[in-house]
């Protein structure tokens, strides 16, 4: 999937926050490896899993998971002729007794079929286990490894006492010239301390002396040549535990398939285990997954947002698409983000912080363009940079493809802005991609409504206290709350009052021109593809010799009032319907070509204007009237005044 998005929607913090709760090397391996799948199987297994190992976790049971501690360094070295020392063999009896324990504690437990599945191919290897316990004790070898060890060590005892005792006498004949009364070692052998001007005194070797030169270690002739059997027995020691040590390296090598499997499943167990400690911490639940495409998270909340007010977010019946409006920090990135973390989650087979009967479709990637993006050391603005975002997710929209765009092009040309957010989105819903958007733009709020596959959705806010509920409202276009927030965070009380009379100029009740733009686009075209197809229906039944037996459509008359149902608003007709079955109808002062079988009868003209009423000083433009009055008192050269059918011909 998308690495840039996952790393924009934190999908790494969370793998971070997940490696605290495994044990092992191998289960923080596994956890570092952990990325969103797209195998709706492997989906449903690894969820389940996890949802059962949450369940012995919330009953408080201990699961005995062994910590490897010391075990990378055994695997990294078999097959390397390496001899193994007695902390390595402790280490691997340790983890063996840990299999083992795991072995019987999934066996008992029958409410975890799925999970308990991998203990049955835990090798106990007991020959290996059972070895390594007579030979090793607390770390060492143990006498009774070998006939062998034990007659040199009991050897080795006897001699080693004798030599004492022989020192001890030594040191008693010369304790006037000692410099204390303790031996002592140099390099393995046993030296007395005598004082420099005395050392001839005490026949044999001297081996080392003091820092200061005032004290000579010297080497006793008398116990020289145990030292030499001591040493002896010493190699012979050595050698008994090698041919030891040599034994049990053999019997780990001959065993390394079993113990590597040993290790991997142990590993297995881990991660599994730390994932169902983290969804036990963060309240998470499995969730059903489809491929319908069909989403609904119910009670969903971020993961680490503490105190997140939950939300609800469906789409995928009717409606593939959300356009999400609402104040600033009113919360819609934070529904960008939690929508796109928890379905990375929940495809990586985690349990996520939402209500048991919220249900996914298996996304095949999910992209997100979030956050201004600045760059200075490439040269990228906020726009440039969303755009660059953009134009990856143009190249890879499809079906299956979860699209997470926040404040499309708002880092522009509002004018230009608009209309480039509706081709891009027109363009990716002609994909087949899913598509969240936030925006503060209306026109995108009427482009939602008109828009098949798109839904409007808004963050609620509450407009007497001016704070934000954080609650997601879908089917319902929100409201910016520009002029109650500044006002709220001390904006000149002039300022508002007279931006609202700006506003207030720019409101319209009815359709703007960039509105009815969008509604031509989206339901003009179709209707004037639905008349071109009937007109050649017509034709063929022409051809083909049958009649219309068709009712007559009623006969609009330039003037009449109509009702337009595909708007839901008035207008006057000003042209006369054409062989297509378009009629000509001006709303608030714009003109559209309009299917008749749109229009219901309102008025008549009759009704609305007296007899002889000039019909041009509704239909004509202000300018189109201020130069007709101009042509009737005199000859204006280059004045014209041409007609909307004329201007069509010309266009």
């Amino acid at each position: 999937m998308h690495l840039q998005s996952r790393q924009t929607l934190e999908y790494h913090l969370i793998k971070e926050e997940l490696g605290r709760y495994a044990v092992s090397y191998v289960g923080k391996a596994l956890i570092a490896e952990l990325a969103p799948m797209t195998e709706l199987t492997a989906i449903h297994r690894a969820v389940e899993e996890t949802a059962e190992a949450k369940e012995l976790v919330i009953r408080g049971s201990s699961v005995p998971i062994p910590s490897l501690e010391g075990i990378e360094w055994v695997i990294s070295l078999l097959g390397t002729g390496y001899l193994f020392n007695e902390q390595d063999f402790t280490s691997v009896g340790v983890f063996l007794n840990s299999c083992s324990q795991l072995r019987k504690y999934m066996a008992s437990k029958e409410t975890a079929p799925r999970i308990g599945a991998y203990a049955s191919s835990l090798a106990e290897l007991k020959t290996v286990k059972a070895e390594i316990e007579r030979c090793i004790r607390f770390g060492v070898i143990d006498d009774g490894a070998s006939k062998g060890l034990e007659k040199v060590r009991k050897r080795l005892r006897v001699t080693k006492e004798r030599l004492l005792k022989k020192i001890e006498s030594v040191m008693s004949r010369h304790q006037s010239i000692l410099q204390e009364n303790l031996y002592s070692q140099r390099g393995g052998r046993y030296v007395i301390p005598v004082k420099r001007e005395y050392h001839k005194q005490v026949k044999g070797s001297v081996l080392d002396q003091s820092t200061s030169g005032q004290t000579v270690y010297v080497e006793p002739e008398e116990v020289a040549a145990l030292q030499g059997e001591l040493e002896m027995l010493s190699a012979e020691e050595a050698r008994e535990e090698g041919i030891i040590l040599s034994m049990l390296t053999g019997l780990i090598e001959r065993e390394q398939d079993a113990l590597r499997l040993n290790i991997e499943i142990t590993g297995v167990y881990d991660f599994i285990f730390a994932k169902a400690k983290y969804a036990a911490v963060i309240g998470g639940e499995a969730v059903t997954f489809n491929d319908r495409g069909d989403l609904r998270l119910c009670g969903a909340r971020h993961p680490m947002l503490a105190g997140m007010v939950p939300i609800h977010v469906e789409f995928g019946k009717g409606y593939r698409s959300l356009v999400i409006t609402g104040p600033n920090t009113g919360g819609k990135t934070v529904v960008l983000k939690t929508v796109g973390l928890l379905v990375l989650m929940a495809q990586s087979g985690l349990l996520i912080p939402a209500d048991k009967e919220s249900r996914l479709p298996v996304f095949a990637d999910v992209m997100s363009v979030i956050g201004d993006g600045q760059s200075l050391t490439q040269s990228l603005s906020t726009f440039s940079a969303q755009m660059k975002g953009v134009d990856e997710m143009l190249r890879a929209a499809g079906p299956n493809i979860l699209l997470l765009i926040d404040e499309l092009a708002a880092g522009t040309d509002p004018g230009e802005g608009i209309a480039l957010s509706i081709a891009i989105l027109e363009e990716l819903s002609r994909k087949g991609a899913n598509i969240i958007v936030t925006t503060h733009f209306n026109e995108l709020k009427v482009f939602a409504s008109a828009a098949p596959q798109f839904q409007n959705a808004r963050m609620e806010f509450d407009p007497s206290t001016l704070r934000p509920l954080y609650k997601l409202t879908i089917g319902e276009a929100g409201h910016s709350y520009a002029l109650q927030i500044a006002e709220k965070l001390g904006i000149d009380a002039r300022v508002i009052e007279r931006s609202r009379q700006i506003a207030g100029g720019q409101s319209r009740g009815q359709l703007g021109e960039q509105e009815m733009r969008l509604w031509y686009d989206h339901e003009g075209r179709e209707e004037e593809k639905e008349a071109a197809e009937m007109a050649e229906s017509k034709r063929q039944h022409a051809e083909e010799g049958h009649k219309d037996r068709q009712v007559q459509p009623h006969s609009f008359e330039v003037g009449d009032a109509v009702y337009v149902s595909s708007l839901g608003r008035t207008g006057i007709v000003y042209e006369k319907r054409n062989a297509r079955g378009m009629v000509g109808v001006m709303v608030q002062k714009h003109k559209l070509q309009i299917n008749h079988k749109r229009l219901k009868p309102y008025l008549s003209k009759d009704e609305l204007y007296p007899e002889n009423y000039d019909l041009d000083i509704v239909l004509e433009t202000k300018e189109d009237r201020k130069k007709r009055n101009l042509m009737r008192r005199k000859h204006v050269e280059g004045v014209m005044i041409i007609k909307e059918k004329e201007r069509n011909d010309r266009e």
